[in-house]
């Protein structure tokens, strides 16, 4: 296996891409066995050794929504030598205040795009998410911290179907007029294809919105998270989410794999000759540690491959 892939460009591509890694946050978050904070800590800091330079650390919403990630407090000081962008998830005022106390200096809000979805996960209309988000976002650039908003369900809700394009383009654009930085379009259910991605996309720069400013996050429900980052890519996208090793899943869908492995992503891009910085020995390596960890082997099929584990 050695020297592969292959590096074969192929043309209308980026020359790098950053990798937003959502492992330590959105991939533990669903773990029903609590992780150590210390386990939590020691999965950042080998991912950041392996070369990724935003790493999202955790999230400071209320124990009660979210008991795996309820050590915030504890963890994020234990990684003030990570040399890594560590940005956080804060739900409202209350998580905004407990994150700028321990010096976070990028922060992301999580709307979505469609009125079930946010009834459902914020208990709110989507309105209702966005007039929450304002002093947040607000009061974060004021403290000159990076912004960045989730809008979830862009391309399919598990109970409203088919998402239209316009909806989701009306959405984004709210959360941007807001002060967001930069914005991640999340397949929270895995079935986006990648016609559907591309027309997304460029009816969000028909709208203003430039591609710079975009993220996409796929989930592999349905097995189209590399094919639809491919389709972004090829739009002029550089940033991806993934998350080391698969971990997440999704509860709205039976069959969700979780998110797109980080591996998967690399290998691809590697082979592509598009840099990312990232080891991939090194984060497989770090998967593997952290699938034994939680007791189970990693979904992804390139750390299943690199380690020569079935």
């Amino acid at each position: 296996m050695n020297r592969l892939p292959m590096t074969v460009p192929a043309p209308g591509l980026p020359a790098r891409v950053r990798i937003h890694e959502v492992g330590a946050r959105d991939g533990l978050q669903n773990e029903k066995a609590t992780v150590p904070t210390a386990t939590k800590a020691e999965f950042v800091r080998r991912l950041a050794a392996a070369g990724l330079g935003t790493i999202e650390a955790t999230s400071f919403v209320h124990p009660k929504w979210v008991p795996q990630l309820a050590d915030a407090e504890q963890l994020f000081p234990l990684l003030g030598d990570v040399r890594a962008e560590l940005p956080v998830l804060v739900p409202n005022e209350r998580g905004l205040d407990r994150a700028l106390a321990l010096g976070a200096t990028r922060i992301a809000v999580f709307g979505s795009a469609t009125e079930t979805f946010a009834a459902r996960n914020l208990n709110r209309t989507v309105a209702e998410s966005l007039s929450m988000f304002e002093p947040v976002v607000t009061r974060a650039r004021q403290e000159k911290v990076h912004i960045r908003g989730y809008l979830s369900m862009c391309f399919g809700d598990p109970w409203e179907g088919p998402v239209p394009v316009h909806q989701v383009v009306r959405i984004a654009k709210a959360l941007l007029d807001l002060g967001c930085d930069e914005l991640s379009l999340g397949d929270t259910i895995g079935v986006a294809t990648p016609g559907h991605v591309q027309a997304l996309l460029s009816a969000l720069n028909e709208e203003g919105v430039g591609t710079d400013r975009i993220g996409v996050h796929f989930h592999d429900t349905y097995g189209q998270a590399l094919s639809n980052t491919l389709a972004a890519l090829q739009h002029g996208v550089t940033t991806v989410d993934a998350s080391a090793g698969g971990l997440g899943g999704c509860p709205y869908a039976k069959s969700a794999t979780g998110n797109l492995a980080t591996e998967d992503l690399v290998w691809m891009l590697d082979g592509l000759g598009i840099e990312t910085g990232v080891d991939l020995a090194a984060l497989t390596a770090t998967s593997v540690w952290m699938a034994e960890q939680l007791g189970r082997p990693s979904p992804s099929r390139t750390v299943r491959a690199l380690s020569h584990k079935e």
